[in-house]
């Protein structure tokens, strides 16, 4: 991803880029909305714009993706952490304002007309235990400010357990198609509604989507591909976690791809370079996304099954944190239309 900004020292705040840098924050926020473009990108400009409709300074929106066979968007939401709470409320309640779960129709599993906030550090000065906390006092103020949202926390937010994303869906019943509202204890806010559904807050290092699709409609292929390449599996990936789902006429191979601190513990994870980022000094790095492709392919391969394409939603930790900084230094907010020109 090659965007080019002009130079300047001072971000439209007045904030210095060296101070900008170590105190930023990425919101993945996926919502239960994709059919709808106008509805989605209002979502988005919620994040980026006051009640009175006028441009927050130090917040940008560098990308949304869509998928309409999900049904299901991720707005991806940039800013310090002194601002980020207030934007992904802002967007939160715009969401639930518009999306009502009892109508929604979509393939990829949900439980929430805001399904998933995610909070990860991009900036040295941004601790995963500060993360927590504002994860934790969004879920909170979200709850408050509509009535009749829940949420299930996750990661470093989820304390003392730090259970992950993964396994908190799990316990909840996430993956199931059917699932009993009733049956389901948030840790904040009321019982689940039909309507709004509950919502997985938390913190945790940067997960990239990484999608695979395959040319097949046979979803047992897909599941034992998935299977093989899943972190916890014999010869896994590590930080991988996939499902495998039917995908506009194919099957597509759908990774989190969660980092991981050091390293790979063994080369036969392939040759290729895991990018590598620090948090808090600490080091972290994701599997490739040429590596996942290549796995996927050569698994399908046993089956037959050539691979069609491959998709990755929104960036790498890198990519996002280079063009967090370019677009909020130039007081860029709607980023992603910029990005929507750049592929024109």
């Amino acid at each position: 991803m090659f965007v080019t900004f002009p130079s300047t020292n001072l971000t439209s705040t007045g904030m210095s880029c060296s101070a900008l840098r170590g105190r930023l924050v990425a919101c993945l926020l996926n919502i239960s909305e994709a059919r709808r473009r106008d509805l989605v990108e209002r979502v988005a400009r919620s994040a980026i714009t006051d009640t009175h409709g006028k441009k927050r300074d130090g917040i940008t929106v560098l990308n949304i993706f869509n998928d309409v066979d999900y049904n299901r968007s991720v707005i991806t939401i940039v800013a310090s952490i002194d601002l980020i709470r207030e934007a992904v409320l802002s967007a939160c309640e715009s969401a639930c304002s518009l999306i009502d779960m009892n109508v929604h129709e979509g393939i990829h599993p949900c439980m929430g007309a805001v399904d998933l906030v995610p909070l990860y550090p991009l900036g040295e000065e941004v601790g995963l235990e500060d993360c927590g906390k504002e994860a934790q006092a969004l879920a909170k103020a979200l709850t408050e400010r509509v009535v009749g949202t829940s949420a299930f926390l996750f990661g470093w937010a989820d304390s003392p357990q730090r259970r992950g994303l993964a396994k908190r869906r799990k316990e909840i019943g996430w993956f199931k198609k059917v699932f009993d509202m009733s049956t389901i204890q948030p840790d904040v806010g009321p019982q689940p509604t039909r309507k709004y559904g509950v919502t997985g807050i938390g913190a945790s290092p940067y997960v990239m989507n990484c999608n695979v699709t395959i040319d097949t409609q046979d979803l047992a292929v897909g599941r034992m591909v998935a299977s093989a390449i899943r972190e916890s599996s014999p010869g896994g990936i590590p930080g991988v976690q996939v499902m495998a789902l039917p995908h506009e006429g194919a099957v597509e191979i759908a990774c989190n791809v969660e980092s991981v601190q050091g390293g790979p513990s063994s080369s036969s994870y392939g040759e290729d370079n895991w990018p590598s980022f620090t948090i808090g000094g600490q080091s972290f790095c994701h599997a490739p996304a040429s590596l996942i492709k290549a796995r996927v392919a050569e698994l399908a391969r046993h089956h037959c099954v050539a691979i069609k394409g491959m998709a990755l939603v929104g960036f790498t930790p890198r990519e996002c944190q280079r063009l967090a900084e370019g677009a909020l230094t130039n007081g860029i907010g709607e980023f992603w239309r910029e990005l929507q020109r750049v592929h024109m």
